[in-house]
């Protein structure tokens, strides 16, 4: 219960500030804003944990990965936004959504089996087999993400595209057993009211987080790149990193508690989750939200080091699923991962030669384990649901 009212409280300055009562310079607006974004977001979380009691557990790890990350969702939408006003956002939209979806497999993926290794000293974390859905969704969409920089804007087609992709994947996740899930915290305190008070609560959770998400995103976009002139700061790497950062906070403190609890394959899986999400959905808003913008169908221009992020973020995708393809992941395969994710965010003119190491060392992963591949797409086949094996 307090840190329910913690995360109530958090919404305070930022919305007070929002609405008007005082004035603040550029970097401590960012700062209050964040700071409501985490607090919303943490309510957003709490509420995707318990809407696990109401659906088969696929679904409801997608709709937890889904609901998590809306705030990045809405941050990203806020530069699409504001592109069509000023050009030089259409960067920065860009920008948000590769680091968003880097940070999660370079920082997110690694912490998950350290934890692991740390507390239970277990090498690798392994994934159940109904987790090959979500890899044959993210190489359909890495395998489309490699057109877009080629072609120099993200359209409505684009968009067309992945939103099918998602929708496949849902259609496939929605089919899985059902299973309690182990809750703890406020999602805990809350799944044991009465059904209906519960639900009653989830909605006024995810309203409230909603509201203050959609009153604050806009200005907390426009306050981060002012930050970045004020301090002298390159407004696309603050963009880059600080914005998913304070968005997705809790999305890994939620994953975080689940490898500490022990369960480490939730965890992954809510991670390779978010990561259709945000590698289909999120890429989606961006071109239907500029054009909403515009007042017309329009495609969101990317400039040359944009069209190279994209590239980049599409070479650790596909990395990413080859180490995924005999369904777990080790502490080697975490360790590159965040390396090869280190060095390209401190040192941004590497990510030329870093794409083309993540690409190599993806074809190498692929040679070595093509016998194992079946593994990961046997889901692609029609199944009955006596077949489906319940995860553990």
């Amino acid at each position: 219960m307090v840190w329910m009212i913690v995360a109530f409280l958090a919404l305070v300055p930022g919305g007070v500030l929002v609405l008007g009562a005082f004035e603040a310079a550029d970097p401590m607006k960012a700062l209050l804003y964040g700071v409501a974004i985490v607090g919303a977001a943490f309510l957003l979380s709490w509420a995707a944990e318990v809407v696990q009691l109401d659906f088969s557990q696929g679904l409801a790890l997608a709709l937890l990965a889904l609901i998590a990350i809306l705030p990045e969702y809405v941050v990203d939408a806020s530069f699409a936004w504001l592109a069509a006003e000023d050009p030089a956002y259409a960067g920065y939209a860009v920008a948000n959504m590769t680091g968003a979806n880097r940070l999660l497999i370079g920082i997110a993926w690694p912490v998950v089996i350290l934890l692991v290794f740390l507390r239970f000293r277990r090498r690798r974390v392994e994934l159940e087999e109904s987790h090959g859905i979500e890899l044959v969704a993210l190489l359909a969409a890495t395998a489309y993400a490699f057109i877009i920089p080629f072609k120099g804007s993200i359209s409505l087609i684009d968009m067309a595209v992945l939103v099918s992709i998602f929708g496949f994947y849902v259609w496939r996740v929605a089919r899985l057993p059902a299973e309690e899930p182990d809750l703890e915290g406020p999602a805990r305190l809350i799944a044991e009211l009465r059904p209906l008070h519960r639900r009653m609560v989830v909605f006024v959770l995810a309203l409230v987080a909603a509201v203050a998400i959609l009153l604050v995103a806009k200005p907390f976009a426009k306050a981060l790149v002012a930050t970045g002139v004020d301090l002298g700061i390159d407004e696309f790497l603050l963009v880059q990193w600080l914005a998913p950062l304070a968005s997705e906070a809790p999305e890994f403190v939620v994953v975080v508690l689940f490898a500490w609890r022990g369960a480490a394959t939730a965890a992954l899986g809510t991670l390779v989750s978010s990561k259709v999400n945000q590698w289909t959905l999120l890429i989606a808003t961006l071109p239907l939200v500029y054009s909403i913008a515009l007042g017309g169908p329009s495609a969101l221009p990317m400039d040359e080091r944009q069209r190279e992020e994209v590239l980049l973020t599409a070479a650790q995708s596909v990395f990413a699923i080859t180490l995924l393809l005999n369904l777990r992941l080790s502490v080697l395969g975490a360790a590159v991962l965040f390396v090869l994710f280190a060095v390209q965010m401190v040192l941004p003119e590497t990510r030329n030669i870093i794409t083309i190491i993540y690409l190599a060392l993806a074809a190498g992963v692929v040679i070595r384990s093509y016998r194992q591949v079946h593994r990961a797409f046997r889901w692609m086949r029609p199944q009955k649901a006596a077949d489906v094996v319940a995860p553990h």
